[in-house]
């Protein structure tokens, strides 16, 4: 990966491409230096250390703790991305959005981006809305009329409309996707501060230095393992029938058919982890009386427990399938297939072939579901261990950086291989 970047660098058109995305990189890390009005941060930090457990604590990792600074970029790119998955699920429910993503063209995707990016302009205000509820409820604000309300939700707004400007502006002029990008850093800059603490409780003696050495292992291990199932693909043979075409012969040749093990990507884990930890978030507002019913709700979903791990893990399952059924299509893939004259070997075209690739489709998402339910699941039983509570959402980040990294140096290396495609035909 460090080579790829270097020969990069050396071509002036991707080095432009890279200092775009350093200094967005820079702007969007000083738009966390920015606290709207109205906010004691200090006071918000300290009730963030309290309730590091619940939904908050996990989007603020994933926000690069601007959650818990109150920073003008504290909701990131969440509006932009739940704006997003809500136009896909719409566009499978309704036939005109379809039509208008698969048969408008490029006109049609601008008008599906600029819908886009007026539904994450709504869901920010929500969101933001949402978020001024909190802080009224943590009593940090050194205002509350209503004037530095509409301040405070608006502000919170217009950073998240220009985080997702930020976003496509890297995607168009930078390197890899712009939202990707945007989540990597976040989770990034929460690096150094873990480490100093790392090291400071192994000086203080807080922390073993044995439990340091198992927690770097397992993030290692964490990593090899995303990278290995990362790139890991099932491929279904397809051959093409032979065509004569006057005194041509066209097709005849036998390529493949891709299926990516995770093709739900880090998204089953984003919605589960969502929607596990409101039980304990809902806790924070509506404290349940000791030993009632609720309290004991609240507690079996309390992060570690063994039916928070359980529930985490079904909805993990669930997830990946309805995710992967969305992405992937395999009748769509089917009639394609026949259209263009390919057939897999030992399958007639039309529904057998369909059928065969729904079965595969399923066993393939099984298996990338099982490799999700691991990688989130160590992380929550080794928080159980005294001194591994950090660990929380360890692996949830490693599949995101690992997943960023490696998607944008396969973006470099296709850049790079455009830009010397004439080489490699000589």
């Amino acid at each position: 990966m460090v080579e790829t970047i270097k020969n990069a660098w050396k071509i002036p058109e991707l080095r432009k491409k890279l200092l775009f995305v350093i200094v967005a990189v820079i702007v969007y890390r000083l738009g966390h230096a920015i606290y709207v009005p109205f906010v004691d941060t200090a006071a918000l930090a300290t009730a963030f250390a309290a309730n590091s457990g619940n939904i908050l604590g996990y989007f603020n990792i994933l926000a690069g703790g601007g959650l818990a600074q109150a920073s003008v970029f504290a909701l990131s790119v969440y509006p932009y991305i739940n704006s997003s998955i809500i136009m896909q699920l719409l566009q499978v429910a309704i036939p005109a959005l379809e039509r208008l993503a698969k048969d408008g063209g490029e006109e049609g995707r601008k008008k599906i981006a600029s819908i886009t990016r007026y539904v994450t302009m709504g869901i920010a205000l929500i969101m933001g809305y949402g978020y001024y509820t909190m802080l009224k409820y943590y009593k940090v604000l050194t205002r509350t009329d209503l004037w530095s309300g509409i301040v405070i939700v608006l502000s919170f707004m217009a950073g998240a409309c220009f985080v997702m400007w930020l976003g496509e502006q890297i995607t168009e002029k930078g390197v890899g996707n712009g939202t990707s990008m945007i989540i990597f850093i976040g989770i990034v800059s929460r690096g150094p501060s873990a480490a100093i603490g790392m090291v400071s409780g192994i000086i203080s003696g807080t922390l073993a230095w044995w439990k340091a050495v198992i927690i770097l292992a397992l993030f290692l291990a964490i990593i090899a393992f995303v990278v290995y199932i990362t790139n890991a693909e099932r491929r279904i043979p397809v051959q093409y029938a032979k065509r004569v075409v006057g005194r041509k012969q066209y097709g005849g040749q036998s390529t493949f058919l891709p299926m990516k093990v995770n093709m739900a990507g880090v998204m089953p884990v984003i919605f589960a982890s969502t929607i596990v930890t409101v039980p304990s978030t809902l806790a924070q507002f509506f404290t349940p009386a000791e030993g009632s019913f609720w309290d004991g709700f609240v507690k079996a979903f309390s992060p570690g427990a063994a039916l928070y791990i359980i529930v985490y893990l079904l909805l993990i399952f669930g997830f990946a399938y309805f995710y992967s059924a969305i992405q992937f299509n395999p009748i769509e893939v089917a009639n394609n297939l026949k259209n263009n004259g390919g057939f897999i070997p030992g399958f007639r075209p039309g529904r057998p072939t369909s059928d065969f690739i729904a079965k595969v489709l399923n066993k393939v998402t099984l298996m990338g579901a099982i490799f999700l339910a691991i990688i989130s699941a160590i992380p929550q039983i080794m928080s159980n261990f005294k001194g591994f509570g950090g660990l929380a959402v360890g692996g949830t980040s490693m599949l995101i950086m690992v997943g960023v990294a490696l998607e944008t140096v396969k973006a470099i290396e296709n850049q790079m291989l455009m830009r010397h495609y004439k080489g490699f035909l000589e």
